[in-house]
């Protein structure tokens, strides 16, 4: 199992990187040439700035069973298809159950805006400011989605 995180622009990479030291699982971070990061932990991956470069790569070297950090929807629709697990940043988990909602509403959003910009200049404001609580709920969601995950690969394993 390794965990993959889109890392461009991503608040939670440190919370990522000290969950993944406490269980001995492999990370990797994934950003464009406009993002550039470095890590004592993690490998770290840079992609050419092409849009959607990071993300084709991340889906291209994720497996089944390993876990994907983003908050892009359709990353997260192409991680549960190849059988991984993934988990937005606010620390919900994508699920086969709740992402074609999901990817539903995302579409439906974004074509009331290109509608509604017509008549009018429209000023959307940037999502709000990340507090300690949000940051304490992802760890916890996603210590939880790690431990799950690998007790269902050892079970699969037969080391369970």
């Amino acid at each position: 199992m390794q965990i993959f995180v889109d890392a461009d622009a991503c608040p939670v990479v440190g919370i990522v990187e000290a969950i993944a030291e406490k269980y001995n699982t492999p990370a990797t971070l994934l950003c464009d040439t406009n993002h550039v990061l470095y890590s004592d932990y993690s490998e770290v991956i840079v992609v050419g700035a092409g849009a959607d470069a990071v993300d084709y790569k991340l889906i291209s070297i994720c497996h089944k069973g390993d876990i994907v950090v983003s908050q892009d929807y359709g990353v997260a629709a192409m991680a549960l298809g190849k059988g991984a697990y993934a988990i937005h940043q606010s620390g919900k988990w994508y699920t086969d159950e709740n992402i074609d909602r999901m990817l539903m509403e995302k579409h439906l959003n974004k074509k009331a805006r290109r509608g509604s910009s017509k008549n009018h200049i429209n000023h959307i404001k940037g999502p709000r400011k990340r507090t300690n609580e949000d940051d304490e709920r992802f760890a916890q969601s996603f210590e939880k989605l790690k431990l799950m995950a690998q007790a269902k690969e050892g079970e699969q394993n037969g080391t369970v």
